[in-house]
């Protein structure tokens, strides 16, 4: 099977909740469009006409091979700009699964990071992630006057899961939130067509003391009329509404990071039991650490790169050959800060 049939098969098995790419009744526009196999065929030619000169010497063949394989491994998203990454579900998703593969230790560890700590470390994954994404991700752990507390690298895992695959839903419900909370009808609450990250308002501590969870039930259910099959399952979201007499915005989407129906669902992460475990790579980290207690020259700083370098290459064997160039050209003579960012 060629690397874009196994691509569009992994995509389609994906989305069985939502089309069957059996089903002779699905025509085939709609099929496309769902499984976005027109925008990485776009973005591949893309990358191949503004790289003609490198790829054509390893040949058109290998390099489509190469660009098909690392999108069905989810090691595309790697380095690339936000606008990729968040272009499609499978994207977010790959994305939301290289961070947790790359800072599964901090995790295991028990470090506490800062919302800076945590957005560095996504500056590294992508050189343009937007702070703001980074904002609404903690803000689902932590209120506004303790945004420069530090939290656990799994509740800070489940929240920006959340934030960053469902984002066009979760900034329509905020608007719609605020909306009922100041005195509006769920008739008269209009579902926002278009909006930035940045416009969006902050929650004070007066607007966190929640809505009736009915009428948030009945805007909810309007709302993911329009965004189809872009939101949390229906049954998880009424779920966290029937667990308090008043709901706030913030409550709910912490209830919902915390769901481990919606965690499946996406498909990124395991279970939270099983979130810090990962027998394949802690093998390879011992060998590794064993052999710089070995090293005579070893330091710990070019001990720690060579450890992160050496884990990245173990957990993304596969990548296309535009990553590779971009890291050359990007490393500017020192490896660190790239080498520490791959895994």
């Amino acid at each position: 099977m060629s690397s874009l049939s196994m691509f569009i098969s992994t995509l389609s098995s994906e989305r069985t909740t939502t089309m069957n790419r059996f089903n002779s009744t699905l025509p085939v526009a709609e099929y496309l469009a769902d499984s976005n196999v027109m925008f990485y065929l776009s973005d591949a030619v893309t990358q191949l006409l503004e790289h003609k000169e490198e790829y054509t010497q390893f040949g058109v063949n290998r390099y489509f091979a190469e660009y098909f394989n690392s999108v069905k491994n989810n090691n595309h998203v790697l380095f690339r700009e936000y606008n990729y990454i968040g272009a499609t579900p499978h994207n977010r998703a790959s994305f939301i699964r290289v961070f947790w593969r790359c800072y599964r230790q901090i995790g295991k560890s028990g470090d506490l990071l800062s919302m800076l700590e945590y957005r560095s470390l996504l500056l590294l994954l992508c050189p343009d992630f937007p702070a703001e994404m980074v904002q609404s991700a903690v803000r689902i752990v932590l209120t506004d006057d303790a945004m420069d507390c530090l939290m656990s690298f799994t509740d800070f895992l489940y929240a920006f899961q959340l934030q960053f695959y469902y984002q066009e839903f979760l900034e329509s419900l905020l608007l719609i939130y605020l909306d009922l909370l100041s005195g509006k009808s769920p008739n008269t609450v209009i579902v926002p067509t278009s909006i930035s990250m940045e416009q969006l308002p902050a929650v004070t501590a007066e607007e966190q003391d929640g809505v009736e969870p009915s009428t948030l039930a009945q805007c909810i259910h309007a709302l993911c009329e329009r965004f189809k099959h872009s939101h949390p399952p229906l049954s998880c979201m009424r779920e966290a509404l029937e667990q308090n007499h008043k709901v706030s915005y913030y409550s709910f989407l912490m209830s919902l990071a915390k769901n481990e129906t919606i965690n499946q669902s996406i498909g990124a992460l395991p279970s939270k039991a099983e979130l810090l475990i990962d027998l394949e790579m802690d093998q390879e980290l011992d060998k590794l650490i064993a052999q710089i207690s070995v090293s005579p020259g070893s330091n710990s700083s070019g001990s720690a790169v060579g450890v992160l370098r050496d884990v990245q290459r173990k957990a993304s064997p596969r990548r296309n050959i535009h990553h590779r160039r971009k890291m050359e050209v990007e490393s500017d003579g020192s490896t660190e800060e790239t080498d520490s960012s791959e895994n």
